[in-house]
């Protein structure tokens, strides 16, 4: 999307649903608190936004965000209440998302189409009145969730040139988690909204290298912020369309250093998809995730580190423990592999153990794990003395029988 809607950073207006909120990015740190990825000291700054440094298995230390509901507005004829200015439209029949027309637009024609970039004029409000966004022209696709959830859903109804006001639940805006400093926890947002213009988006095959890296960059970084927000659903489907960007077939070409860096963005988007697949336990596809990280670096030590983590969630133990050495090997301080590695050791301990016992019941032999052990190790020695003292008494006392008879006679 080489376009002017390229989503504004923290600090700045208009700041709806991209994935650069401070809230976001502070929030970042403290995801899987039982379980930090220590990273290499030296490790690069611009890498902070890569999540892949998070460890996928252990819950976030927060409350989860409430269950996202796969509604679908209804049919672009439906509801001609959008268009009068007195009514509200229920967009999802549950009343936790109404949508009311302020200036009427062109008509329902005019109405834009999911994979469009759409530009919208967007103002948004806490219940008190208190302005948290301003924007005069925010770009996005319409679809991609690249915005609040409110916003994707209803934009899809406005028409061109319709001025609208949104009224969402939490549920659709930030959610349980809010953004600091500014949205608090489970609150309600009014948006109003004008639709300004749509146009198709640019064809991937034309994008420049510069315009495919920014694009699938914006993308993941809005994978990024559904992952901080434990939507591993919308996650995915970020970091779905991150990789689709860079995958792409292209017309034009690219530089040795544009190719490294699209795959520097593929690389990242496996390991962060890796790691929102584990948290909805998706292990095969995880697992899938991270051996294609690795067929590009093999020493990928997050890729290392959470392909073990998969087949240790399997019980597979014996393969997981090398993959971990392999990591560890690479990172040698890094106290999270340690730890991991040692607690695999013990539970392939642990399963032999039940194992061993498990094929000893069905053998019929409940005795001691030790005892055929030490059977078998003293057979050939205990055997060969047995016998030969045998022989020894039986020779000896024919000897001496002998003798007695010799004397009697």
């Amino acid at each position: 999307m080489a376009s002017s809607g390229e989503e504004p950073r923290s600090g700045s207006p208009g700041r709806a649903g991209t994935g650069t909120e401070p809230a976001a990015a502070a929030d970042a740190a403290q995801l899987d608190t039982a379980e930090d990825f220590e990273v290499l000291e030296e490790e690069e700054e611009e890498d902070e936004d890569d999540l892949s440094e998070l460890p996928p298995l252990e819950d976030v230390g927060r409350p989860p965000a409430p269950p996202r509901e796969d509604a679908q507005p209804p049919e672009p004829g439906a509801g001609d209440a959008a268009g009068d200015p007195q009514e509200w439209l229920d967009v999802l029949g549950n009343g936790l998302l109404k949508k009311k027309t302020l200036v009427p637009g062109q008509g329902v024609d005019s109405r834009p189409q999911k994979g469009q970039d759409v530009t919208i004029r967007l103002k948004a409000t806490l219940e008190d009145g208190t302005v948290v966004e301003e924007n005069p022209a925010l770009t996005f696709t319409l679809g991609d969730c690249d915005v609040l959830q409110a916003l994707d859903l209803c934009v899809q109804l406005l028409e061109m040139g319709e001025t609208a006001l949104i009224v969402s639940e939490a549920k659709y805006c930030y959610g349980a988690q809010g953004r600091s400093p500014d949205i608090p926890p489970n609150a309600s947002l009014t948006l109003e909204v004008e639709l300004l213009a749509a146009r198709d988006a640019p064809d991937l095959e034309l994008l420049s290298g510069k315009e495919k890296i920014q694009l699938a960059n914006r993308k993941r970084e809005r994978g990024n912020f559904f992952y901080q927000q434990a939507d591993y659903v919308l996650a995915i489907n970020s970091y779905d369309i991150a990789l689709r960007i860079v995958g792409s077939s292209s017309k034009v070409d690219f530089s040795p250093d544009e190719e490294a860096e699209l795959l520097d963005v593929k690389v990242k988007c496996l390991n962060n998809l890796a790691a929102s697949q584990l948290k909805l336990d998706h292990f095969k596809a995880a697992l899938k995730s991270c051996n294609l990280v690795l067929e590009h670096q093999p020493e990928n030590i997050k890729a290392l580190f959470r392909k073990g983590k998969v087949l240790a969630q399997q019980g597979e133990y014996r393969e997981a423990i090398p993959i971990l050495k392999a990591a560890l090997k690479l990172e040698p301080s890094n106290k999270t592999i340690h730890a991991e590695l040692s607690k695999l050791v013990k539970k392939h301990a642990d399963q032999r153990n039940v194992e061993t016992e498990m094929y000893r019941k069905m053998l019929g032999n409940p005795s001691a794990a030790s005892t055929p052990r030490k059977c078998k190790d003293k057979l050939p020695w205990s055997i060969p003395w047995k016998w030969l003292f045998g022989a020894t008494a039986i020779a000896l006392g024919g000897v001496a029988l002998s003798v007695v008879i010799a004397a009697r006679n």
